[in-house]
């Protein structure tokens, strides 16, 4: 696995130096040239990626032990990429003075200061792309909780629902206990009222009003 790492490694080296040759030929040129080169070094720099992407995945397969070194040059290779990155937007609208004069013959003074307005656009548009991108991402945790919320919210409705139903039938077993009571207790009362007043004329030894 190192070994794989190692080849892109060179593979690398040799993208980016080929890259930063371009960038620095860019603004030197003007017209159909310059653009034909733009998208070149932009096709190139994607291959950079896939590359970078390659190695990340190579680093993962590297045992933990040895993983370390190797993480290390893979940051080194990312912030190598940043700064080609930065560097070839700024050649895409940079021009030599010799080209600048050609376009702007002798106003290269407010060419510069386009260039910097230019650049500070950029810059502005890449801080406002980054703080786009932190509250999508907020609005996605947002989202995430939201959603669990709601899960729980429906768990307790129905540990509630199952209560109101227990206690339901439990009021229906009071109300049955109840009525069995009140049957009892009014039966009891019918016997007591329903023996006759006077008392039998004799009785055998040994026996008893006959019970309801």
């Amino acid at each position: 696995m190192s070994s794989d790492f190692e080849a892109y490694e060179q593979e690398f080296g040799t993208l980016t130096a080929e890259i930063t040759s371009k960038i620095g030929r860019i603004p030197k040129l003007g017209g159909e040239e310059k653009t034909q080169l733009v998208l070149n070094v932009d096709k190139q720099l994607e291959e950079v990626r896939e590359l970078l992407e390659q190695m990340d995945l190579e680093v993962r397969e590297i045992p933990v032990q040895s993983r370390g070194m190797y993480n290390s040059r893979l940051k080194s290779y990312k912030q190598e990429m940043e700064k080609l990155e930065k560097d070839f937007k700024r050649s895409r609208i940079a021009y030599s003075d010799e080209v600048r004069n050609e376009l702007l013959g002798d106003d290269g003074s407010s060419s510069e200061s386009q260039r910097a307005h230019l650049l500070d656009n950029t810059e502005r548009l890449e801080r406002s792309s980054r703080r786009l991108e932190a509250g999508y991402q907020i609005a996605v945790e947002t989202e995430q909780i939201g959603q669990e919320i709601l899960s729980n919210l429906h768990t307790d409705r129905e540990k509630i629902q199952r209560s109101r139903d227990r206690l339901r039938e439990t009021d229906a077993n009071l109300g049955k206990s109840s009525r069995i009571l009140t049957g009892m207790l009014r039966s009891g009362a019918s016997c007591l009222f329903a023996r006759p007043q006077e008392k039998p004329a004799a009785m055998a030894p040994g026996l008893t009003l006959s019970q309801c």
